[in-house]
């Protein structure tokens, strides 16, 4: 049983503890608010300025052009498809591709029209999400008062949101139905034309740009019994099949080529960062609402 006496006696001396206690962590907190926040983002702002540099680095000419680099790209299927793709910021400005025919060993040449560039979405959008995070940041200058961690925590969040948004377009491509690869506008970019049996689509995995081609061939009427349709994947497998124009297709090859792009990687990389430095300062606020109730964080 406890001392009524002693419990009583010892009241003041807690509360008094607990007020010192209760007085360091809200000159910490206010500390917090005032300066480490905004150092925070500095921070991030330095790291994004630099991302966002890199997806349209400019050339030391005059012109202030974005700069044009060229991959070779790599085969992993006995280099039925060789090739080099040229990028000039979100675009691909050429594609130069070699495809040796399964059925006659045939080599087939292609490339872009000079007139024609093909903007990856991928790319473009990635950067408009690294270019809105910055606008949130840059929202909250140095002279902002930050008055509640609440409030720290909606712009990390907010920010958080825009940095996920544009790492998962690198990482995650667009599922395509066969139909519209066929149809698609990149199909007409090339000279001279690609041939019906070709199907041709690039797109970013991670920090590689990547090449899928595939060779058709018609299916004939009494082959399309049991007729399923391919649903949308990113890269189609051999026998994969579709319908276009009243005709019957199937997939016969495919082949997947593919270039590491630096930049691409170094973008990871920050965004990586980034979000590693916003979950920290949303921790630091936590550290402090789940030490007292009085206020609210």
């Amino acid at each position: 049983m406890l001392n009524p006496q002693r419990s009583l006696s010892e009241v003041p001396k807690m509360s008094a503890a607990n007020q010192v206690e209760r007085a360091v962590m809200e000159e910490e907190f206010n500390w917090l608010l005032k300066e480490e926040v905004h150092s925070v983002l500095k921070q991030l702002q330095d790291i994004l300025k630099e991302a966002s540099r890199r997806f349209s680095m400019p050339t030391t000419g005059l012109d202030g052009q974005v700069k044009q680099e060229s991959f070779v790209l790599g085969s992993t299927t006995m280099d039925q498809v060789k090739g080099v793709l040229t990028l000039q910021g979100e675009a691909l400005a050429q594609a130069d591709i070699n495809l040796k025919v399964s059925k006659s060993s045939q080599v087939l040449h292609f490339q872009f029209r000079d007139d024609k560039q093909w903007k990856l979405q991928q790319i473009q959008d990635a950067r408009n999400h690294v270019n809105q995070a910055l606008q949130l940041l840059s929202s909250r200058d140095e002279s902002y008062r930050f008055k509640t961690g609440a409030e720290v925590n909606k712009l990390m969040d907010a920010v958080m949101l825009q940095l996920a948004r544009a790492r998962n377009r690198l990482t995650t491509p667009a599922s395509m139905t066969l139909p519209e690869l066929a149809t698609s506008g990149l199909m007409k970019m090339f000279s001279p034309p690609m041939p019906g049996d070709v199907m041709v689509n690039f797109y970013i995995n991670l920090s590689k740009l990547c090449l899928a081609v595939y060779q058709l061939h018609v299916l004939q009427p009494n082959a399309t019994k049991n007729f399923k349709p391919a649903g949308s994947s990113v890269l189609h497998n051999p026998g994969s099949t579709f319908e276009l124009n009243n005709h019957r297709f199937e997939v016969s090859h495919v082949h997947k080529v593919e270039c590491v792009v630096p930049w691409l990687n170094d973008t990871l990389v920050f965004f990586t960062i980034s979000l590693q430095l916003c979950q920290q300062l949303k921790d630091k606020i936590s550290v402090f609402s789940s030490l007292w109730n009085y206020r609210p964080f």
